[in-house]
C-alpha cells in the first residue's frame, strides 16, 4: 500500500507539473503572438502588424541586412518612445515598451544614419497604458523623473561656468570645465535624446552630422579647444548657444515620457553608448575625457536599475544578483583610473589591453541589463 500511495503521489505531482508547464507554454505562446516582429534589412523595415492595443508592447527585431542597424519608435515630432542601437547583421533583440494610444512611426536605420526607413503604426485604446500599475514601479518612475530633473538642474551652472571661461578667452579653464559640464547629461542621456531635437544640437560628433545639419554643441567646442587651440567669436557664440539649448532640455524634463520599461531600456542604452563610443575613444576624441563620460553613463544606468530593483529582484532574483555583481565589478575597474584631483586618466593614455578589459566589463554588464525591461513588465 505505501508503494501504491507513493506512485499515486508521484502521478499527481507529474500531473500538476504538466499543467503548470502547459500554462507557462500558453503564456509564452501568447506573448510571442502579441509581439510585433520587426524584420530590418538594408532596404526595408517590415512589421508583422501595424495596429495593436496600448500598454506593454514587445518588438522582436531581426536584422537580416548586411549593415549594423538601429530601430526607433517615434511619436510626433520624432520624439523617441523607445530605441535600440547597434543591432548587428544576423542578430536579434527585443525591446519592451509601454506605449499609449496614438499614431507613431517605427524607423529602421541601416548603417545607423539618416531618418531611417519608416512604417506608420496605430496604437489603439483609451489613450493610456492597459497594464495595471505596480505602485513600486510608479514610485520608481517618479523618483527617476526627479533624478533626471536634478541632473539637468545641476548641468546648467556647470555649463554656464564652461561658457563663461570660453567667453573670457581662458583656454586652460575652459578645458578643465568641459568634462564636468557633461556629467548630468551623460547620466540621463536617454531622457535627453527622447526629445528628438535637443541631442543633435548639443552632443553630435562631426562624423554623425546629417546632410545640411549645422555642427553645434559640446563636440564642436571640444575640437576648437583641443585640436585648434583657439577661442574666437565663433566659439563664444557656440558656448552661449549650448547654454540656451541645455536650458531648453532642462525645461522639458517634466514632459518626458518615462515608464519602468523606458528606464530599463535607457539603462541598456547607456551601456551601449559606452560600448560603441566611449570604449573606442570616439566620443571625446580631442579631449580624451571619455572615462568621465563612461563613469557618468554607468552611474545613470545603475540609478535606473536600483530604482527598479525591488520589482526586478522579486521576479528574477538571479538577474538582480548578477547585475549587482557586474555593476560592482565595473565600478571597481573604473576607480583604478580616478586621479587624486577627481579627474580620470586621459583616454589616450589607456592601453589597448586596458581598453579590452573595459570592453569585456561593459559586455558582461550589458547582457544581463538587456533583460531588466522584461523583469519589470506588469502582466
Amino acid at each position: 500500500m505505501p508503494a501504491r500511495r507513493s506512485t499515486a503521489a508521484t502521478l499527481l505531482t507529474l500531473a500538476v507539473a504538466t499543467a503548470v508547464l502547459a500554462g507557462c507554454s500558453k503564456k509564452d505562446d501568447k506573448a510571442a503572438a502579441d509581439a510585433v516582429a520587426v524584420n530590418a534589412t538594408d532596404s526595408a523595415c517590415e512589421l508583422s502588424k501595424t495596429s495593436f492595443p496600448a500598454g506593454h508592447v514587445a518588438f522582436d527585431i531581426s536584422n537580416k541586412g548586411s549593415k549594423v542597424t538601429e530601430v526607433y519608435v517615434y511619436a510626433a515630432g520624432d520624439k523617441i518612445v523607445t530605441e535600440r542601437e547597434n543591432i548587428g547583421p544576423g542578430t536579434k533583440t527585443t525591446i519592451n515598451a509601454e506605449i499609449k494610444a496614438g499614431t507613431y512611426e517605427v524607423a529602421c536605420k541601416p548603417g545607423m544614419v539618416g531618418d531611417g526607413i519608416r512604417q506608420k503604426i496605430t496604437v489603439t485604446g483609451d489613450g493610456g497604458s492597459a497594464a495595471p500599475a505596480d505602485p513600486r514601479l510608479t514610485a520608481a518612475v517618479d523618483a527617476y523623473r526627479k533624478y533626471a530633473q536634478e541632473q539637468a538642474d545641476a548641468t546648467i551652472p556647470a555649463v554656464e561656468a564652461f561658457a563663461a571661461a570660453i567667453n573670457a578667452g581662458d583656454l586652460a579653464k575652459a578645458k578643465s570645465l568641459y568634462a564636468p559640464s557633461r556629467t548630468g547629461w551623460e547620466r540621463t542621456e536617454p531622457v535627453a535624446e527622447s526629445f528628438g531635437d535637443v541631442d543633435p544640437k548639443t552632443d553630435t560628433r562631426e562624423d554623425k552630422l546629417e546632410p545640411g545639419q549645422e555642427w553645434t554643441g559640446w563636440h564642436k567646442l571640444e575640437k576648437s579647444l583641443w585640436a585648434d587651440g583657439t577661442i574666437g567669436d565663433a566659439e563664444k557664440k557656440l558656448a552661449d548657444q549650448l547654454v540656451a539649448d541645455l536650458k531648453d532640455w532642462q525645461k522639458k524634463i517634466p514632459e518626458a515620457e518615462i515608464t519602468a520599461t523606458s528606464m530599463a531600456n535607457g539603462a541598456k542604452e547607456l551601456l551601449d553608448e559606452v560600448a560603441t563610443n566611449k570604449v573606442t575613444g570616439e566620443e571625446d576624441r580631442y579631449s580624451h575625457t571619455d572615462l568621465a563620460d563612461f563613469v557618468a553613463n554607468v552611474e545613470g544606468a545603475k540609478k535606473a536599475y536600483e530604482l527598479l530593483k525591488p520589482v526586478a529582484a522579486e521576479k528574477d532574483a538571479e538577474l538582480a544578483k548578477t547585475l549587482d555583481s557586474e555593476f560592482a565589478a565595473i565600478e571597481t575597474l573604473l576607480a583604478k583610473f580616478k586621479q587624486p584631483d577627481g579627474t580620470y586618466t586621459s583616454y589616450d593614455k589607456v592601453t589597448d589591453a586596458e581598453r579590452k578589459t573595459f570592453s569585456d566589463a561593459v559586455n558582461a554588464l550589458a547582457e544581463p541589463l538587456s533583460k531588466l525591461a522584461a523583469a519589470v513588465v506588469v502582466k
